[in-house]
């Protein structure tokens, strides 16, 4: 298997993990501010972290990127789709479990791959095995009473699931021709600045919440945003998206380990089991033909 490709799926494990935890922290969060808030202030923070890296990266880069605009661009529409997606995420997650606003935002895994057929974007049998094991482990890991009823939480996360889709997809098509973490940058002060305004005419955020929430915000910022989010940005050059959407489905799996772990939540059999046809999904979509990926990553 090509280092590369390994490399590539192990961070976009990593990020699986980040945002996995990062669930918890949302709902923390939700205690003292509003979802705009929220939002707006994590981004803000996500995108001033790299700028010192940036800098640093330009410092030491001998040959600069004359690729201004398509970054631009492509941190435009990222942004924009990002804002939608986390908005509607953080408004669904005060009307449903946050097990279920799991299940139903990974439902991009299925999303994903039909609308990249809309795109020229073809995924083997394999891959549409894998999704289809991992749709049934997710629901065995999140929906742990059983119940297939779509409230209207849910029904918000669905489409945050879609516009997390085509943010997938955006990335996938500006990732190998523009600086990734320029590009991550962007994304989340795009995000942000257009949270702030149902932000300040909606919610009239406090200083005070916003400082009493300071340890979620932080979180969300700094390690979902700041590092995760340009994780995905970086790994994701090369591989094929409905792929990396699998990998990044993970997050639900890495949600459920650290309440067992961290807050001593007990796993049900089911929630077990759950986790094993995730992990096998994992597996056969990485043991499928490598050649295609070796040729993306190599471009």
């Amino acid at each position: 298997m090509n280092r590369l490709v390994v490399r590539h799926s192990l961070l976009l494990l990593l990020t699986a993990a980040i945002w996995g935890v990062a669930f918890v922290a949302q709902s923390v969060g939700m205690d003292y501010v509003g979802p705009f808030t929220f939002t707006a202030v994590r981004s803000v923070i996500g995108g001033a972290v790299l700028l010192p890296v940036i800098a640093f990266r330009e410092k030491k880069r001998e040959k600069r990127q004359e690729n201004h605009a398509k970054v631009v661009v492509g941190g435009i529409l990222c942004g924009t789709l990002l804002c939608i997606a986390s908005n509607l995420q953080q408004i669904g997650i005060q009307y449903t479990t946050v097990g279920k606003s799991g299940f139903v935002t990974a439902m991009y895994i299925v999303l994903v791959p039909i609308l990249g057929l809309f795109l020229h974007k073809k995924a083997g049998a394999k891959i549409w095995i894998g999704v289809g094991l991992a749709v049934c482990g997710l629901y065995l890991l999140c929906m742990t009473s059983g119940e297939v009823v779509l409230q209207r939480g849910d029904i918000l996360t669905l489409l945050c699931a879609l516009a997390f889709s085509f943010q997938i997809l955006a990335v996938d098509y500006f990732a190998p021709m523009v600086d990734g973490v320029q590009l991550a940058c962007i994304q989340f002060f795009v995000c942000g600045l257009l949270s702030s305004v149902p932000m300040f005419v909606i919610e009239h955020p406090e200083m005070k919440l916003i400082l009493a929430a300071w340890v979620p915000i932080l979180y969300a910022g700094i390690l979902s945003n700041g590092v995760a989010y340009t994780l995905q940005i970086v790994a994701q050059r090369g591989m094929n998206p409905t792929a990396a959407s699998l990998l990044m489905s993970m997050e639900s799996v890495f949600s459920v380990l650290a309440g067992w772990i961290l807050l001593q939540q007990k796993m049900s059999v089911r929630e077990i089991m759950g986790c094993v046809l995730m992990f096998a999904a994992i597996i056969l979509v990485q043991m499928r033909g490598q050649k295609e990926d070796e040729k993306r990553i190599s471009k």
